[in-house]
């Protein structure tokens, strides 16, 4: 009876022991990674200009609302009227930050997304059009908000009602 009980206990033990061992696995992961240098621009509200919709990104709309040669205009909005056109502006602020980069400074371009036969447009007091991208700064700072203004010229000859709507499509270059 003993020598059956220790065969019992004995064969408790390895079954017991055989279920306490936990088996493992071991396994390790490499990680590489290799940093770019990189830029970003958006648009910020300026405080004496026309507030952004989606100020703080780099899609944003600059709406200037109703606009004549000589009615009220909205806030932020300076018009200068000429013999047979008007002109309204307002600012805007662009920052550009960069990382990991050992660039200076930037150059910022600007174009339109469509032809406009009949309205002029402006950034910073340089024309814009969609035939070629024009250069608003060649050598922007890094990492302050730069203020620009956006100038619309209307023809007279614009019918009342008209709606207005283009995008100016800008560029930040790492110099």
């Amino acid at each position: 009876m003993k020598k059956l009980t220790l065969i019992a206990i004995a064969a408790a033990v390895m079954m017991f022991s055989s279920l306490a061992s936990a088996q493992t696995a071991t396994g390790t992961l490499t990680v590489t990674a290799t940093v770019n240098s990189s830029i970003n621009l958006v648009f910020n509200s300026d405080v004496a200009g026309v507030a952004l919709t989606g100020a703080g990104t780099n899609a944003a709309t600059l709406p200037f609302g109703n606009v004549s040669a000589y009615g009220a205009l909205g806030a932020g909005i300076s018009r200068s009227v000429a013999a047979g056109n008007f002109t309204v502006s307002t600012p805007f602020d662009v920052l550009v930050t960069a990382s990991n980069s050992s660039s200076a400074n930037y150059t910022l371009k600007a174009q339109l997304n469509a032809a406009d036969a009949v309205n002029s447009w402006q950034v910073g007091g340089v024309a814009v059009t969609n035939a070629a991208q024009s250069t608003i700064t060649a050598t922007g700072a890094y990492g302050s908000n730069v203020p620009f203004s956006l100038a619309l010229t209307i023809p007279f000859a614009t019918a009342s009602g008209t709606n207005i709507s283009n995008a100016v499509n800008f560029t930040a270059s790492a110099n």
